[in-house]
């Protein structure tokens, strides 16, 4: 499909903290001006929709795979389980981003395993849903319904966010319906918490609980900012922090699905590492300089054709700051392929920028056919040379339960060394059951079993 979401320039609308137009006053009994969200809200309630979804289980008894149970009532030995099957529904938010094409835009973690994606608008209408493409790692997905009058939301540029903004939250928290919630933007730029394999999370004090992913977080003019995503709730409600992906990241994203039905991210050929207190010392930086090291330089890779050298201490990328190694992986990963950015670093004291062209990321997506207890597993080739790099892992997968982690290495399998993702594919292709890895984590090294 060739449909994008792409704004001109002249369309690009930029969010505020605080406009007079967006909060128009209405008037009490007595006739007194007071200040409200209900005309902005008005015109953007229609582009958020409902979100249902319908997945069947394969159901097992346990009692069927206890061999004494199965002696007990003479169970033949081999014989299969019945199988059984349960219909689970579940409810999330999603946000109308083409109002002629029927596009919206969700999150993929409410739609993963759907069988059946149902989508409510607030006028009562009820459509099913198509997927057209997600992309897991930075957990966004694509639908389509074909349905007349529908409406857009305007999107915003989310660089242009600050912390103290005033947002919007709109979705369906608990599968309640349409509900709404104020706050501001509380910090930018979130990365390091484990929620998905690219993090730059919007940190907002709205209140977003289970149901308002893939919900709109919207400025005071109604324009869409970020897609609300996750919350932290040790006791399983909001406790005032909340996360939505930017709308600047969602849209590169759904621009490459809807253009050529897959995500291609960059990548230059570095190892890099967040810049500790005693890193700092090591290597002669001021007390309490930011930025990202770099550890490793791959071989033929773009950074060494530029130049790039282990040591070096990356500070921005085309200009705009990257403090830590996820703020770096974020700007690269999304600065097209192909592009030139210019790096700023400092090198032996000296500080310098460094022209580099952005290269094809190396990493393996998730791929049921390398192996079934691998699902939910990306891998790239380590810069050293010696092993694969788990560059992306599912929480919820088998391997992230056996004790897997993001950014491990695998050093062999099965006893046979796995030096890049050719030797992974090949010896994955002759192993049926269990899995013996040898694993390098930091500066040890450990074996798992998969089974």
């Amino acid at each position: 499909m060739k449909r994008a979401l792409k704004l001109g320039a002249a369309a690009l609308m930029t969010a505020v903290a605080l406009n007079a137009s967006a909060a128009l006053p209405i008037s009490d009994s007595q006739g007194k001006q007071l200040p409200s969200l209900a005309p902005m809200l008005e015109q953007v309630n229609s582009a958020v929709v409902n979100i249902a979804t319908f997945s069947t289980q394969q159901v097992y008894n346990p009692l069927l795979s206890d061999p004494f149970f199965r002696r007990f009532f003479n169970i033949p030995e081999g014989q299969a389980q019945p199988k059984q099957q349960r219909r689970q529904a579940s409810a999330g938010s999603g946000v109308i981003v083409d109002q002629n094409q029927g596009t919206i835009v969700t999150n993929y973690h409410v739609i993963k395993g759907a069988d059946e994606i149902q989508v409510s608008l607030v006028d009562g209408r009820t459509f099913k849903a198509e997927l057209i493409g997600a992309d897991p790692e930075v957990d966004i997905a694509v639908l389509k319904i074909k349905a007349d009058h529908l409406k857009a939301l305007p999107i915003a540029d989310s660089d242009s966010l600050k912390v103290g903004d005033f947002v919007v939250a709109i979705g369906n928290p608990f599968g309640l319906g349409q509900t709404i919630t104020t706050g501001v933007v509380s910090a930018l730029g979130r990365t390091g918490l484990g929620i998905e394999g690219f993090e730059n999370f919007i940190q907002t004090d709205a209140s977003i609980n289970p149901g308002n992913s893939g919900g709109a977080l919207v400025n005071l003019n109604g324009e869409l900012v970020g897609i609300n995503t996750a919350i932290i709730a040790p006791g399983g409600g909001n406790v005032g922090i909340g996360f939505a992906i930017p709308v600047n990241m969602m849209r590169n994203v759904a621009d490459q699905i809807l253009d050529e039905g897959e995500v291609t991210r960059g990548q230059i050929g570095v190892a890099i590492q967040d810049v500790t207190p005693e890193l700092q010392q090591a290597f002669n930086l001021d007390n309490g300089q930011q930025g990202v090291l770099v550890t490793d330089v791959l071989k033929d890779s773009e950074a060494e054709k530029a130049g790039l050298k282990s040591g070096d201490l990356i500070l921005a990328v085309d200009g705009k700051a990257t403090p830590n190694s996820g703020q770096l992986r974020h700007r690269i990963a999304f600065a097209g392929v192909g592009k030139t950015v210019t790096l700023t670093l400092i090198r032996d004291g000296d500080k310098m920028d460094v022209d580099v062209e952005i290269g094809k990321s190396t990493s393996r997506p998730s791929d049921l056919r390398l192996h079934k207890m691998l699902e939910g597993v990306g891998f790239a080739n380590s810069p050293d040379g010696r092993g694969v790099v788990i560059s992306e892992i599912d929480p919820q997968s088998h391997a992230a339960a056996a004790g897997l982690r993001s950014n491990d290495v695998i050093l062999s399998i099965n006893r046979e060394r796995v030096d890049n993702l050719d030797d992974l594919n090949n010896v994955l292709s002759r192993v049926d059951d269990k899995l013996l890895l040898q694993v390098r984590r930091g500066n040890g090294v450990f074996y798992l079993v998969l089974r």
